[in-house]
């Protein structure tokens, strides 16, 4: 399956339409760490995480991991653990995916920068819970949680996500 994303906030899949939020830098086509931006290209969905303590497991058929409150991201190019998941503490600079926002209630892992990671070309980059205020991401695609979840039950490994300039 295909969801696209197009720069005027808008998912679609299946006949289907969804808003969604992006990154503060908008869509950029040379993702670099810190940027903000959400990366032009297509990207496989990797896998789900999510909160046990707030959500069920998700529906979906693609392989879904509870989180632990250990769990993190790592987000320092010049570690080898760069855009690799990682456990805290870690001796190198991570973003917490056991938040208290609920941003990563369900959170899905996009495939960006990860066959190999190539340092400094950006990490984290998922497609998670939307902020209530409806406020941008630092570089991902988020919905409101009952569209990610309506969205994830039609999703499979074959399932890419495609974000057009």
């Amino acid at each position: 399956m295909e969801i696209l994303v197009s720069a005027d906030g808008c998912l679609r899949c299946n006949g289907r339409s969804y808003a969604c939020v992006l990154g503060k830098g908008g869509i950029v086509a040379d993702k670099h760490e810190g940027d903000g931006g959400t990366p032009v290209g297509s990207f496989a969905l990797r896998r789900v995480f999510y909160r046990p303590d707030r959500q069920p497991r998700p529906e979906t058929a693609l392989p879904v991991t509870p989180l632990g409150e250990d769990d993190g991201w790592c987000d320092d190019p010049a570690h080898p653990d760069y855009n690799l998941q990682v456990r805290l503490p870690h001796p190198a600079s991570c973003e917490r995916m056991w938040r208290d926002d609920h941003l990563y209630d369900v959170v899905v892992v996009l495939g960006h920068n990860d066959d190999p990671p190539q340092p400094g070309l950006g990490s984290a980059i998922f497609l998670h819970v939307m902020r209530p205020d409806r406020g941008p991401t630092e570089g991902c695609v988020a919905l409101i949680l009952p569209d990610l979840l309506d969205l994830l039950k039609d999703c499979d490994i074959g399932s890419v996500l495609r974000v057009a300039p």
